[in-house]
């Protein structure tokens, strides 16, 4: 639509097209209006409302995921929390940290105290887990996300656990504060489709053979079903070099920035396989862009029941959040850490802060 137009004009453009069965988005942006077209025109010719009163140009978009591309939201998508805290756009970049799955009550409240003392706010943790051999622990299922609510309150943090089926999802998004989508679900659509029905925020996770496209794609069942708030998370893919679990694709970042409005994350941890190598594609992440990092911590990552080969030692994981700080720095993009930081030592307690919080 023309800068400038009026109410009445755009309400006719969709009107026009809901007259013909055609399903119209409406985006509002600060200086103009676009409409888009989702799906099909069922014959009916777009390119002829060109003429129409207040349109500005008709434009043919060659992707095929609408919804999440930048040309029709120019400005970026930026998630809001409970408290206000914002992840995307100008807003600086998180930290989630955490063990791979939930084991125990002790292994959570130690690790969120680690992460809390390091500025941190998110936690991450997998109450059900895919596993690609069946013999593997699966997670304590509902069991773990009542132990992560708990610690979550005790330590003022947000959590991040990962839904498998659409039959759990409007459970898991009582006890979470963002529902993950893993990779091995990238492209199960009819959990995609569940996702898409609810309002809290959802990380979904790049497939470890998946095109950017082919990830937009599936990010599009989740916005098309009316859920706006998706954040990418880059996880490695698999290609011929067999050094790390998989080829950490750090150039994802500023492609997903120019096609998409979404914000992106990156999972160094699963990317690498490898915690001698955490921190340096953590570096890179945010150097390159990324609206944020998440990996993995546990006090004993040797006796861990799952990827503890790729899981930080809480030593590391301080030493990692120095460098990031610095990193960071350098590259004018601030981090979401010293801010947290004042806040974990300040009064009152973490738990009352939250409260507080959710009141104001």
């Amino acid at each position: 639509m023309q800068r400038g137009a009026t109410e009445p004009q755009i309400q006719h453009i969709t009107k026009h097209l809901s007259s013909r069965g055609i399903r119209a988005e409406r985006l509002d942006g600060h200086d103009q209006t676009v409409i888009g077209i989702v799906g099909g025109s069922g014959g009916y010719d777009i390119a002829a409302m060109g003429a129409m009163p207040g349109v500005q140009e008709v434009v043919r978009v060659s992707s095929p995921y609408r919804l999440s591309a930048r040309t029709g939201h120019p400005e970026d998508t930026v998630i809001t929390l409970s408290d206000g805290t914002r992840i995307g756009g100008d807003a600086p970049s998180i930290v989630i940290a955490g063990p791979c799955s939930v084991e125990s009550e002790d292994q959570l409240r130690r690790t969120a105290e680690c992460i809390r003392k390091a500025g941190v706010r998110f936690m991450r943790g997998g109450a059900f887990k895919p596993r690609t051999s069946p013999y593997s622990f699966q997670g304590l299922g509902f069991d773990g996300l009542e132990l992560l609510k708990k610690v979550s309150e005790e330590f003022d943090l947000f959590i991040v656990s990962e839904v498998m089926e659409p039959a759990h999802v409007p459970a898991i998004a009582e006890f979470t504060d963002i529902v993950q989508i893993g990779s091995r679900n990238m492209q199960n659509y009819p959990l995609l489709r569940q996702i898409g029905n609810i309002r809290k925020p959802v990380m979904l996770k790049r497939g470890p053979a998946a095109t950017i496209e082919e990830w937009l794609m599936a990010a599009e069942y989740i916005l098309s079903g009316g859920n706006e708030n998706v954040i990418l998370c880059e996880r490695g893919i698999r290609t011929f070099e067999s050094s790390l679990r998989f080829t950490p694709d750090i150039s994802a970042v500023p492609v997903i920035k120019q096609l998409s409005h979404l914000p992106i994350l990156v999972d160094p941890s699963h990317a690498t396989g490898k915690r001698g190598f955490v921190s340096s594609i953590a570096r890179a992440a945010i150097a390159a862009g990324a609206d944020g990092i998440m990996v993995e911590v546990h006090p004993d990552p040797d006796r861990a029941l799952s990827d503890g080969a790729q899981s930080l030692t809480f030593e590391l994981f301080e030493e990692m959040m120095g460098e990031l700080v610095r990193v960071a720095d350098a590259v004018n993009r601030p981090m979401l850490i010293e801010q947290y930081a004042k806040r974990s030592n300040a009064e009152p307690s973490g738990s009352e802060k939250k409260t507080a919080s959710s009141k104001a």
